[in-house]
């Protein structure tokens, strides 16, 4: 067996993820991978700017797994926000992991742990966007089986006709629940206990990343952005507005939010050193 940690590169100036939509769209991409491949998902995570994945298959299948990711999600981005090079040279990372020299249950720890890295939760179990809360549950949850939809139910929900197992459950936010298609029982055996894991999660090199000042996500960060323009400006695009109110409004999220120039980059859409200019850092 081999397995393989994915990593997309980190987009400085601009997010996967705007809303709790498109994460539900991203979320339901990997189901259809799974049921259509021989891929087999341990862990992931969807962040605003970039996605990590454990996969058991090939190299060359985990190439075509991100690839085909990419392609579904860009093709959705693109109806929605009508841009299609969001990922276009958005570049990847494949590493072996083995079984056997504990490289494996680091690797699942570093995914399980951006969230918490990047200060948007307590703990990993509370992020909604990946296999956070899979592992070691103290009850199974309930879901609706995808057979029970029609095609065109499924459709509306996956934005895809490919037919789902009917193991594949969807939750109530709409999207089917990783649980049900990732390899749950593997990794829990892998770890032994929920002790071990979570000496793992608090030992990952992603938990000693943990800054001491708050952070907040790049959903809500955006939001803010977009009512000060409106506030301040009476202007919904930050693009459209000029050299000295884009310093101002950057300068009010920056104080507001605690935001650093990475995150004001990527929600704003300007390149970092030029955020930071903005923000009369250099």
């Amino acid at each position: 067996m081999q397995f393989w940690l994915v990593t997309t590169n980190h987009l400085e100036d601009k997010i996967w993820f705007k809303d709790y939509e498109d994460f539900v769209a991203g979320m339901n991409i990997p189901p259809i991978l799974t049921a259509t491949t021989s891929v087999r998902i341990l862990s992931f995570i969807l962040m605003s700017n970039h996605v990590h994945f454990v996969l058991l298959c090939s190299k060359e299948e985990a190439k075509s797994f991100i690839n085909r990711f990419k392609k579904m999600y860009s093709q959705r981005y693109w109806k929605k926000y009508g841009t299609n090079s969001l990922l276009r040279e958005n570049d990847v990372d494949i590493r072996e992991l083995f079984w056997g020299d504990e490289s494996l249950e680091r690797g699942i720890a570093y995914v399980q742990m951006n969230s918490y890295a990047a200060n948007i939760c307590l703990n990993p179990a509370e992020y909604p966007w990946g296999t956070g809360d899979a592992f070691f549950r103290a009850q199974e949850r309930g879901g609706v089986p995808a057979c029970q939809f029609g095609v065109r139910a499924l459709f509306r929900l996956i934005h895809s006709y490919v037919r789902l197992p009917s193991t594949y459950l969807f939750n109530e936010r709409g999207y089917v629940d990783p649980a049900s298609y990732a390899q749950v029982e593997f990794v829990e055996s892998l770890y032994g206990t929920p002790k071990r894991m979570n000496f793992f999660l608090q030992n990952s090199s992603k938990a000693k990343m943990v800054k001491e000042t708050p952070s907040f996500d790049d959903q809500l960060v955006t939001s803010g952005l977009k009512s000060l323009c409106a506030s301040l400006f009476r202007e919904k695009d930050f693009s459209n507005l000029s050299e000295s109110q884009q310093s101002e409004i950057l300068k009010q999220v920056r104080y507001r939010f605690s935001s650093e120039p990475h995150q004001l980059a990527r929600i704003s859409g300007v390149p970092l050193n030029e955020a930071c200019r903005l923000l009369e850092l250099i």
